[in-house]
């Protein structure tokens, strides 16, 4: 839970994200993917996918690493690689063809995208950490 909160008065650039801190930013991206699918996984890597915007390099580096024990490892590679469509979509389009991980990878981004919304309404980080849990859980 401290990862997100951490997030709150993280500012973001407004020409990309109108919608605010970090913190607001992911709990709408969280609220995009349950509204999406019932994956966990994925709703744990809507939520958890710029925890590592804190900190100083790049975010999804740092997150990932944050996340490295604690979470499953397709949660981790989703938040390491989920600005690889913007940056670099063609390549990443050809080298992931045909797999989960692209389409995973896909939803994310859009998610992502949708999640800027200045007006929205998100639940609490309590809320959504409670729902990513059982994705988060490891034995």
């Amino acid at each position: 839970m401290e990862l997100l909160e951490d997030l709150d008065g993280v500012e973001q650039d407004p020409v990309w994200h109108p919608e605010g801190d970090a913190l607001f930013h992911s709990l709408q991206v969280f609220a995009h993917a349950r509204a999406g699918t019932d994956d966990p996984e994925l709703w744990a890597a809507a939520l958890l996918h710029d925890v590592g915007k804190g900190l100083p390099g790049d975010h999804e580096v740092e997150g990932a690493e944050m996340l490295a024990d604690l979470a499953p490892e397709r949660v981790i590679w989703l938040v390491r690689h989920h600005l690889d469509l913007l940056r670099t979509p063609r390549r990443t389009r050809r080298r992931l063809r045909g797999t989960a991980r692209l389409r995973d990878l896909e939803q994310l981004r859009r998610w992502d995208l949708a999640g800027r919304d200045p007006r929205a309404t998100v639940c609490t980080v309590q809320e959504a950490v409670s729902a990513v849990l059982p994705a988060l859980w490891r034995p």
